[in-house]
């Protein structure tokens, strides 16, 4: 495999990313081409599936394709959009703060903060409709419920609004009433002073698999399950993205491109939360008084919270799933032992005869260091920060520019700027994360130990999106609008 570092950076440097496309090519030769897949964060707790517009679904870091010297960060929201879930469509929640989190040193803790505030109107109360007309631009009147929002960088405490009263654009009601979609999501991407780009509205939801197998007890419909058969569960469905574009210097910890992947300044780890305050009360609602308010009162409580995926879905257990969403990256300590010796690998083993590699208590001399590794530290090399705090973060190594071939499988496909190091739209995570724990990355650590010759051919069948990505920032397929979409029909 050759690659464009490889001939161009400095013998220390080919050196760790040579290091990493072995491993890459390694892991290939074992056949690891499809493997089972989980819902990456669509009601993955307990309290958190009672608040969806709270609730983040997927978490997106990656170097932009068309404009390589910036990063683009795209945050999920709203499980499971109905497209035609009118009269009250989806949208985000006034009383929420969405913060995309940024730790640029390796200490767990958030260096930058994008956060995004909402406030919607509501231009004529005495209709029932969303919209009444076709909406042909965000400013035309017929478009009657609508979102703005404020973009705040907080560096320190320090706050800096980017953006004030940014509009979102309509849901995708339909060809009646969204005649022209593609141009009011366009409309609604605004670019930044000093090449910041940012977009907040609805799109398809991008995540793919087999959630209504993988939760009828791991049924894989066609086994082994590599050769197609599954069934898209997110297909037809849409979420409320908040994504953002920024150079690449923004992020750093010293505000210049690293020069190299193991440069000091070339790795950062990424999570998304929601917020709501502690104090919530509704008040007694009149006929005539327009939308119902509520009093609001004291500190903010954080009630969601998503870093890499899968890992609140099938490595915390119920009794933590809630406290985890309200927990902090520089605490994750308390939950090192889900990683280190993970139900999912007994349950591999025993539904399927898998020979997972050993697995034991954290600090046990078997505890699995290649999870570890994938969902704390980060992998050395590659997206392990110098002085690194064990953390669960997305983590992306600035340095190793997008690819023109991408492999959906990332690291163990070959591809060492997909997933594990950062995520793309395309790449698909749950199976790289379920074959994980089956033990295709133990090898990096265990040169003596094979993968199970079965585990690494697991599958869902479901290999892409039900839609097609879209080439330039935000990247994302365009929502499914509601009078065209059947998304129960598979």
């Amino acid at each position: 495999m050759k690659s464009f570092f490889l001939q161009n950076e400095s013998p220390s440097y080919r050196k760790h990313i040579a290091g990493a496309v072995v491993v890459a090519a390694m892991l290939g030769m074992f056949g690891l081409t499809t493997g089972i897949t989980f819902a990456s964060s669509h009601r993955e707790a307990p309290l958190i599936s009672g608040d969806p517009k709270a609730d983040a679904t997927d978490l997106y870091a990656f170097r932009s394709p068309d404009a390589t010297d910036t990063v683009t960060l795209i945050a999920n929201y709203v499980p499971f959009e109905e497209p035609g879930g009118g009269p009250n469509f989806y949208g985000f929640d006034d009383n929420v703060r969405y913060d995309i989190n940024v730790d640029n040193n390796g200490d767990a803790n958030a260096d930058i903060i994008y956060r995004f505030e909402f406030d919607s109107q509501v231009l004529n109360p005495k209709t029932f409709l969303y919209n009444t007309g076709p909406i042909n631009s965000l400013t035309d009147t017929t478009f009657n419920s609508r979102q703005t929002y404020t973009l705040t960088k907080i560096i320190n405490q320090r706050k800096i609004v980017l953006a004030r009263d940014v509009p979102v654009p309509p849901v995708n009601v339909g060809a009646k009433s969204t005649p022209n979609y593609a141009a009011l999501q366009a409309a609604a991407v605004k670019s930044l002073p000093k090449g910041v780009k940012v977009f907040a509205g609805q799109s398809d939801d991008p995540f793919f698999a087999d959630i209504g197998g993988l939760f009828d007890l791991l049924t894989i419909r066609q086994l082994p399950g590599n050769v197609g058969g599954g069934v898209d569960g997110l297909k037809g469905y849409n979420v409320q993205s908040l994504a953002l574009q920024v150079p690449v210097t923004d992020l750093t910890s010293n505000g210049m491109a690293p020069k190299t992947a193991t440069s000091s300044n070339a790795v950062i780890g990424v999570w998304t939360t929601s917020s709501r305050q502690a104090m919530n009360v509704l008040r007694k609602h009149n006929r005539g008084e327009g939308r119902r308010e509520r009093d609001q009162s004291a500190n903010w409580v954080q009630v969601s919270r998503l870093g890499a995926p899968l890992v609140n879905e099938v490595v915390i257990p119920l009794e933590d799933k809630d406290v985890w969403n309200g927990s902090t990256p520089n605490d994750d300590v308390q939950f090192a032992e889900y990683v280190a010796n993970p139900e999912l690998g007994t349950l591999l083993n025993g539904l399927y005869g898998i020979a997972v590699p050993p697995q034991g208590p954290f600090g046990s001399a078997t505890q699995r260091d290649d999870l570890i590794a994938i969902f704390l530290t980060g992998i050395s090399g590659l997206t392990q920060p110098a002085n690194v705090v064990p953390a669960e973060e997305l983590r992306l190594n600035l340095a190793i520019a997008p690819t023109s071939t991408p492999n959906k499988l990332g690291v163990l496909g070959g591809d060492i700027q997909g997933y594990p190091n950062g995520r793309r739209l395309a790449d698909d995570v749950t199976d790289i994360s379920i074959r994980a724990v089956a033990g295709a990355a133990y090898p990096l650590f265990h040169p003596g130990f094979t993968p199970d010759a079965t585990g690494v051919q697991l599958g869902d069948g479901v290999d892409a999106n039900d839609a097609s990505f879209r080439p330039s920032f935000p990247y994302l397929a365009l929502p499914w609008g509601g009078s065209q979409s059947v998304p129960h029909v598979n």
